[in-house]
């Protein structure tokens, strides 16, 4: 009897222990789930230019309300696209020599599924027809007439994008008909945004007209996944802007992601990608014109740009302090 009365005695506390141990157990995984919900990342938004500031909040109003980092990029950089007073992106934008404004974009999702059309013609906002390309179609990239096909296809509107301040520019620059591109804080190409969502995703979309005055058909970095636009959900995205050129001999944008896969944080990268540049330029008369710059972020949120020369600025949004301009570190000035 004796030894039933101990038995029974240490089942009872070994159903307390357990019933404790549960409740313990409970309790920490509640927790636990509550620690993760807190910890949960908030969106950073990065852009370049001064333009990128407008396009910024109108990205993270559409994340606000629900949208996601595709349609907010679509949108924001949409602002700047449909801005006629913008000479470098969409309506507006300055023409090719033949008077023609000519469109490039790009788009990339955390899967790493891509949409890009170049050379595009008479539709205002070729970074919605980018990300069309990527829902609705196998392929990369549609170019010239059978992008602009595709979008009349799809419910785009052809339309003028030459206004008539840029027609003014144009006949200007017949008059003396040299090309000679200057990309520096006062005209400079494309907006670039990349955004780490509040899940912890990449994306990244870039627009432009490309670079006033260039040849009829010539095609820049920014529609070129891996030069004017890249990003890896395992480890960040970058995106580039500048002569296009420069960043399509050095696959500008995937080098800045892989060096910072290699654990360089995103200045580290940006900077050791424009001294790259640099180098396979430092000898040419190329030089004398030349500006590139890039813009990174990494899985932590961390962020940065880096340029060729000084007059390279940014847009960042991050929740701690909110939608700001950031002037980036560059290498030289332009009168160096």
């Amino acid at each position: 009897m004796s030894n039933r009365r101990n038995f029974i005695k240490k089942a009872a506390l070994g159903t307390i222990g357990v019933s404790t141990v549960n409740t313990w157990s409970s309790t920490f995984v509640s927790d636990q789930t509550s620690n993760l919900a807190s910890s949960k990342k908030k969106p950073v938004i990065i852009s370049t230019w001064n333009h990128g500031f407008e396009a910024n909040d109108k990205a993270l109003s559409e994340l606000n309300i629900g949208k996601t980092a595709l349609e907010a990029i679509v949108s924001g950089v949409g602002v700047c696209e449909a801005d006629p007073n913008n000479r470098s992106v969409g309506y507006g934008g300055l023409p090719d020599r033949e008077g023609k404004v000519t469109l490039d974009a790009c788009i990339m999702d955390h899967n790493s599924n891509c949409g890009s059309v170049s050379f595009l013609q008479e539709i205002k906002h070729p970074i919605a027809v980018a990300k069309k390309v990527l829902i609705d179609t196998p392929h990369v990239m549609l170019s010239g007439k059978g992008a602009q096909d595709f979008a009349i296809s799809n419910g785009f509107l052809k339309e003028n994008l030459l206004t008539p301040e840029s027609k003014k520019d144009w006949k200007q620059w017949l008059i003396k008909s040299k090309y000679e591109p200057v990309i520096n804080m006062e005209n400079h190409d494309t907006i670039s945004m990349l955004i780490l969502d509040g899940n912890g995703d990449l994306f990244g979309g870039c627009t432009t007209s490309g670079a006033a005055w260039k040849m009829h058909g010539r095609v820049g970095d920014s529609p070129i996944i891996g030069a004017g636009l890249f990003l890896d959900n395992d480890v960040g995205a970058a995106a580039a802007t500048g002569l296009g050129e420069a960043v399509i001999r050095t696959a500008g944008s995937a080098m800045v992601v892989e060096l910072m896969r290699q654990g360089k944080s995103p200045l580290e990268s940006c900077k050791e990608i424009v001294e790259r540049i640099y180098n396979k330029h430092r000898n040419s008369k190329d030089l004398n014109y030349l500006q590139v710059g890039f813009i990174a972020v990494n899985k932590n949120g961390d962020h940065a740009g880096y340029s060729l020369r000084s007059g390279f600025n940014y847009a960042i949004y991050d929740d701690e302090n909110g939608n700001r301009m950031e002037d980036s570190q560059f290498k030289m000035s332009w009168n160096n």
